[in-house]
């Protein structure tokens, strides 16, 4: 049996004038906020690699299989975000909870690849570690932090999924969480090709 559920498609803001909803709005103040500042890490990563020090370093094959996991996860909350719109509950509540899932696993992997390279013996912080290492450190760390606030987000939504079976409520929230994980995926996308090609 289907959901009993009013789903509110007004997008605009909360008394139906046109314009951009303020959540939006501060939404999108955000991630161009988290665009400079990825873009003075990578622009101080070049700078610094031309250091006598600098170290080459070949990024870990966990890394490869956290790219896949986040692509995927952009897909299904996409779909998540398409059912959520047909009302179609249950299927949003599993692509829902199957992004949920691949976020956790791309922090995981992120942390597997950094345990590899100190098992080839690359430091990222601390006494021996090299300049190189340490902005790949700070920068993806950084970038898994916000994967972790994206997580937090979705398991939000989907604790409200699974909350009632009665719902009326905006779909203003998933469409945002579905903006800002689509967003961390490409800086993911363009942070992996970046430590690929500038070494």
């Amino acid at each position: 049996m289907s959901d009993n559920i009013t789903i509110n498609r007004n997008q605009n803001s909360p008394s139906g004038v046109r314009g951009i909803h303020p959540h939006k709005f501060t939404l999108w103040v955000a991630i161009g906020s988290i665009c400079m500042m990825f873009a003075a890490f990578t622009s101080a990563y070049i700078v610094k690699r031309n250091q006598s020090k600098w170290l080459d370093i070949d990024l870990p094959s966990a890394f490869w299989f956290s790219t896949i996991a986040i692509i995927v996860s952009s897909i299904t909350i996409h779909l998540a975000f398409k059912s959520f719109k047909a009302r179609e509950m249950s299927r949003y509540r599993t692509l829902i909870t199957i992004t949920a899932i691949l976020g956790i696993v791309f922090c995981v992997l992120q942390f597997f690849g950094f345990s590899e390279l100190k098992n080839h013996g690359i430091q990222i912080f601390g006494q021996g570690s090299n300049p190189a290492a340490s902005f790949l450190g700070v920068i993806v760390g950084f970038h898994v932090l916000h994967v972790l606030a994206g997580v937090a987000a979705i398991l939000f939504i989907f604790i409200k999924a699974y909350s009632s079976k009665v719902k009326n409520y905006s779909i203003v929230p998933i469409e945002m969480i579905s903006v800002f994980w689509h967003f961390v995926d490409l800086l993911w996308i363009y942070l992996f090709i970046f430590f690929m090609w500038i070494r």
